[in-house]
């Protein structure tokens, strides 16, 4: 019987030299080092831009007005208020005085315009039996040209010149 605990003994001793170690807990994170304080700028600062362009205005919003109010806050109701972008032909007909056109603008209204109307960004420069011309202003600083043609079909698409 002194055998057992002898033998239970030595199994528990054998284990416990072979085993290893329980891990150490890995080492503490370094406190975040907090963020450097970026300087202010003075009290009576402000950005001349002599020319050059503005690095702190949004290029993503560069054909609304510059000096970031929003454009359709200034936009004028009815027919001088639709854009050549968002104008879609609804119907085009003859009259005594010559060629009408059903236009609608991003606001869903129908207006009825002619030639010589003028637009948010253009003008209409002559409606045909199947299409209204545009003469657009481009309001790109980067562009060469500052006034292209657009063609806006009633059956179809829509032409760049």
């Amino acid at each position: 019987m002194r055998t057992i605990p002898m033998v239970l003994f030595g199994l528990l001793a054998g284990a416990g030299v072979g085993a290893q170690a329980p891990a150490a807990p890995p080492p503490a994170a370094p406190a975040a080092a907090p963020a450097p304080s970026l300087p202010a700028p003075p009290a009576n600062f402000q950005y001349s831009s002599e020319g050059r362009r503005d690095p702190f205005l949004d290029l993503v919003n560069r054909g609304t007005d510059m000096r970031g109010g929003n454009a359709s806050a200034t936009r004028p109701d009815g027919v001088p208020g639709l854009e050549t972008n968002a104008l879609v032909v609804r119907g085009i007909m003859q009259s005594r005085g010559g060629w009408l056109a059903m236009v609608a603008g991003a606001d869903g209204k129908v207006y009825t315009v002619r030639a010589g109307d003028k637009l948010f960004d253009g003008v209409i420069r002559t409606i045909t039996a199947q299409a209204v011309v545009i003469l657009q202003e481009v309001n790109d600083p980067l562009s060469l040209e500052k006034q292209r043609e657009v063609r806006k079909f009633f059956r179809g698409g829509e032409e760049v010149k």
